[in-house]
C-alpha cells in the first residue's frame, strides 16, 4: 500500500483496490477532497463492467473542461472484470500514465480485492505499475478492537478492553456499521471513557456472520468465537446444510494433509497439492500442529454423521439437532489441544 502524503503531487493515475466498502469509501473521499483542493473541480464518475463502453470512459477527460477547470475521472469495476475490450483499454491508460504527475486530468480505478490469478493478467499488472495504487486490506476479527480504538480516539473516547472486545462481538464482518455505532457513541456520549454499560444500551447488534468466519475461528482454535458464530447463523436463519459444507470442506482437507504428512509427503507438497495459499495456508499450517491425525480423522466421520442427522436420520451416539451436533463437531476441533 502506497499512502498519498500531504506535500505528494498527485500522479495521473490512483488505483484504489480492496473488500471493505468503508476503507474504499473513505480513501474515495480522501482523494476527492485532496483532488479539489487542487483544481479538480469537474468530476465525471463511471460504474464499468465488460459490457460498458470503455473509451467513451477513459476519453471523458480528454476534450478538455468548458470552463478550463481541471477534470478527475473516477472509473469503478465493482465486478473486477473489464472484459477483452476494457482490457485493452487499461492496458493503454496505464501506459501512458505510467511515471506521470496530473496535469488537467487526474484517473482514479477503483477496484475489488483481486484474487492471485486476476492479479497476474496483464490488465492488472499494467494498471498497478502504471498508476499509484492504494491497497486496503480487510481488518480482521484480531484487529477489530484496536481498530474500534483509533476510531474512538478520533472523537476524544475510549473503551476498556473487554468492553471493546464486546463492541468488536457485535459488529463482527460489517466494518460500516461498526463505523456508523461508533458515531452514534460520539453522539450519545461526552469525550472520556465510555463504559460497557452505555456502550450496551446504544449498540446493535450488527454482526454479519458467515461460514468462512466460523471456517477459520474453528481452525484458529478459537472455542468462544467459534460457538458465537455458529449461534450467530443459526439466529439469521443460515442452512445448516451450507455450514456443514463449509466446515467439513476444511476438515476433509486438512485430514488429507494429515495423512499425507504421515505418508513422508513434505507439508510443503501437501498444501499444494490441496491449494492453499497465503493466509489461508498459514491458518492450515497452525490447526495441523494443533490438532492430531486420529482427531482429524474422527471429526471427517462426525462430519459424514451431521450430513445424515440434517437428512432428518437418526445416528447412534448422536444428538437429533443438526446445529447442536454442528457445534460439537466445531469444538472438536477448536477445543483440540493434544489429538
Amino acid at each position: 500500500m502506497h499512502a498519498l502524503t500531504a506535500n505528494q503531487p498527485l500522479p495521473a493515475l490512483v488505483v484504489i483496490t480492496g473488500n471493505e466498502p468503508l476503507l474504499v469509501l473513505e480513501a474515495g473521499d480522501a482523494l476527492r477532497e485532496r483532488a479539489r483542493e487542487e483544481g479538480f473541480t469537474e468530476q465525471h464518475r463511471f460504474v464499468m463492467d465488460a459490457r460498458s463502453d470503455w473509451q467513451a470512459a477513459l476519453s471523458s477527460g480528454s476534450s478538455g473542461s468548458l470552463f478550463g477547470d481541471r477534470q478527475m475521472v473516477e472509473i469503478s469495476l465493482p465486478g473486477g472484470k473489464p472484459g477483452k475490450a476494457g482490457a485493452s483499454a487499461i492496458e493503454a491508460l496505464a501506459s501512458q500514465c505510467a511515471g506521470q504527475l496530473a496535469g488537467d486530468v487526474l484517473t482514479v480505478v477503483k477496484l475489488p480485492g483481486l484474487d492471485r490469478t486476476t492479479r497476474e493478467t496483464t490488465w492488472a499488472r499494467a494498471l498497478f505499475q502504471g498508476g499509484m495504487v492504494i491497497e486496503l486490506r480487510d481488518i480482521s476479527r484480531a484487529e477489530l478492537p484496536d481498530w474500534i480504538a483509533q476510531r474512538l480516539a478520533l472523537q476524544q473516547q475510549h473503551m476498556k478492553p473487554e468492553s471493546l472486545q464486546w463492541l468488536a462481538d457485535r459488529v463482527e464482518g460489517n466494518l460500516l456499521a461498526a463505523h456508523q455505532e461508533i458515531l452514534k457513541l460520539g453522539l450519545l456520549h461526552q469525550p472520556g471513557e465510555v463504559t460497557i454499560e452505555q456502550c450496551q444500551a446504544a449498540v446493535l447488534n450488527v454482526a454479519r456472520y458467515d461460514v468462512f468466519a466460523l471456517r477459520d475461528a474453528m481452525l484458529d482454535g478459537d472455542a468462544r468465537r467459534m460457538l458465537n458464530v455458529l449461534w450467530g447463523l443459526k439466529a439469521e436463519g443460515e442452512a445448516p446444510p451450507l455450514v456443514l459444507w463449509a466446515m467439513g470442506e476444511e476438515i476433509r482437507t486438512l485430514d488429507r494433509i494429515s495423512q499425507a504428512v504421515r505418508r513422508g509427503q513434505p507439508m510443503a507438497a501437501a498444501m499444494k497439492a490441496q491449494r492453499l495459499f497465503g493466509v489461508r495456508e498459514q491458518r492450515a499450517r497452525a490447526a495441523l500442529n494443533r490438532v492430531s491425525a486420529a482427531r482429524w480423522q474422527r471429526a471427517v466421520t462426525h462430519a459424514h454423521e451431521v450430513d445424515r442427522i440434517i437428512k432428518g436420520l437418526s445416528v447412534t451416539g448422536r444428538l437429533t439437532d443438526a446445529w447442536h451436533e454442528l457445534a460439537r463437531l466445531g469444538m472438536s476441533i477448536a477445543a483440540s489441544r493434544s489429538g
